[in-house]
């Protein structure tokens, strides 16, 4: 009995570390940041702690519902496009030899080396006026002037898809390398065509991939307001623009902290769609 208390008290101290980090780094800013959209702006710099949910309100008038609107049809554009292309690349990627999957895997880490703004000002040079692309088409007599893609929404979009890509594709790849890939067979061998078998098969066993890719791409592209920034310019507004202007412009924390609430409680029902449908896709393939 003595050596399981002590084991107890052991295992108790091991933890206290990490109960505590939770604690002071995770509990305690949700904590604050909850009390904080609950109060008021004060006139000139600071927070008037008097009950209101005038923050909240302030976020479905037209100018502000809007903005998650426009965020969440850029988030939509941006994960369909990275799961048209995510997804097809990791499949594929699973069922290479194992000296390719390196070295893929090595071509797929390799910008997360260099910094996501460098890298990003790097599309500045191909989208501007003038610019490679630009060059490259007009060299080829598709277009006869500059395009100005530059701070448009189409630059944007290729800047998340860009950004994100690779969170989709390992996931999925993940995925199709635990894959039973005699399973495809056998539906091939019992008269199912490709496209079926990969339907009924491929796509169920993947799925969790699939969906742990979009919630990667999907979630992060609402609040990415720096590729908006740099991409954009000021015609495309985020939900994370919207916070970020708040606090360094606006000086107004509490409206900031109830913008935040609300991206977290969207992303919360996003992961909770996702453990749902993982969770049922699971019981479907015990049956």
């Amino acid at each position: 009995m003595r050596n399981h208390g002590r084991s107890r008290a052991g295992i108790w101290l091991m933890l206290a570390p990490l109960y505590l980090f939770t604690l002071l780094f995770v509990a305690g800013p949700l904590i604050y940041m909850v009390v904080l959209s609950f109060q008021q702006r004060a006139e000139v710099w600071g927070v008037v702690h008097t009950f209101t949910l005038d923050n909240y309100k302030n976020i479905l008038t037209p100018v502000y519902l809007q903005t998650f609107v426009e965020s969440f049809k850029l988030a939509l554009t941006s994960t369909a496009l990275i799961t048209l292309i995510g997804y097809p690349f990791g499949y594929f990627m699973a069922k290479l030899p194992a000296i390719w999957k390196k070295r893929m895997m090595l071509l797929i880490m390799i910008p997360f080396w260099t910094n996501s703004l460098i890298r990003l000002y790097g599309w500045i040079i191909i989208f501007r006026a003038n610019g490679s692309l630009d060059k490259i088409l007009m060299g080829l007599g598709l277009t006869d002037s500059p395009l100005k893609l530059l701070y448009t929404y189409p630059a944007v979009v290729v800047g998340m898809v860009y950004a994100l890509l690779q969170f989709m594709i390992l996931a999925v790849y993940s995925s199709a390398e635990k894959m039973d890939w005699s399973l495809v067979e056998a539906a091939r061998d019992l008269g199912a065509s490709p496209l079926r078998a990969f339907y009924t098969v491929t796509l169920k066993m993947t799925l969790p991939g699939l969906l742990s890719g979009i919630i990667l791409t999907f979630i992060p592209s609402m609040g990415l307001f720096f590729i908006a920034d740099i991409l954009g310019g000021n015609k495309v507004v985020l939900v994370g623009s919207l916070i970020q202007d708040q606090l360094m412009k606006a000086h107004n924390q509490p409206f900031a902290a109830a913008l935040s609430l609300v991206l977290m409680v969207l992303t919360t029902l996003m992961i909770s769609l996702y453990k749902r449908v993982t969770h049922s896709s699971e019981l479907e393939g015990l049956l």
